[in-house]
């Protein structure tokens, strides 16, 4: 048997229209899983493997699930990718943007968990991956006061929820990745003042891409991994080993 094989398992995707996330369905429909993307830019048609959807509106989360076990009858994998940034100072940082970050980035990560943890004991276990980040794990290198936070509490979310749910077969992980080449970090990637200080904290050289996270997603999914919950894995090329 290949440990890392997902068929007749069904994986849900949030924020897997773009980067990271679309990187990890792709990836996951390779390993044989039936996939399907939560994501309000993503096609609303579940045949094709898209559902619409807000994750920060529990209704809106709870119906798409429900819709997920009734076509594929269940559901074993959730990822929880979607997330919010608000790059800037924090002292120009106001309530709203606060909590925008922290809505999409944190609460919908437990949320989403939460209404999926009957699915996942129903089929006697399964794997939640949360898309974390070393910002989670270290103060950073630029002013992010709101995701570092967010991410932060999605590091903890992970331990405690692994620990919780580890007696109903559930395993939650999450991987925390360094500066990734996507939308939200474009801000970074096309200033080179900002790329080089990036770099100088890259021991390895090289930044990781997209399918980098997307292959450590699928083996925290994977049997491979059947014995490891509560650990964050850095995907991160050496940052935080300094």
């Amino acid at each position: 048997m290949d440990l890392f094989r997902l068929e007749h398992k069904t994986a849900v995707v949030t924020g897997g229209a773009r980067g990271i996330g679309a990187a990890t369905a792709r990836m996951l429909e390779d390993a044989g899983a039936r996939v399907v993307v939560f994501d309000l830019d993503a096609t609303d048609d579940l045949a094709f493997g898209g559902i619409a959807v807000d994750v920060t509106s529990e209704r809106r989360v709870k119906d798409a699930l429900a819709q997920v076990a009734e076509r594929f009858g269940g559901i074993d994998i959730l990822v929880n990718n979607a997330g919010r940034v608000a790059r800037k100072p924090a002292t120009d940082l106001d309530a709203r943007e606060w909590q925008e970050v922290l809505d999409v980035t944190l609460t919908a990560t437990f949320m989403c968990s939460r209404l999926a943890h009957p699915y996942l004991k129903h089929r006697g276990g399964g794997a939640i991956v949360n898309v974390a980040s070393i910002m989670g794990l270290s103060g950073g290198l630029f002013p992010n006061a709101s995701y570092q936070a967010a991410k932060g509490g999605v590091v903890n979310l992970t331990r405690a929820l692994a620990l919780e749910w580890a007696a109903d077969g559930i395993r939650v992980n999450a991987v925390a990745p360094s500066y990734v080449d996507t939308e939200m970090t474009r801000a970074i990637f096309s200033d080179p003042d900002k790329l080089n200080t990036v770099m100088q904290h890259t021991p390895l050289g090289r930044l990781p891409e997209a399918n980098d996270v997307a292959a450590a997603i699928v083996y925290l999914c994977s049997n491979a991994a059947r014995c490891v919950t509560g650990i964050v894995l850095p995907i991160d090329s050496g940052y935080l080993a300094r």
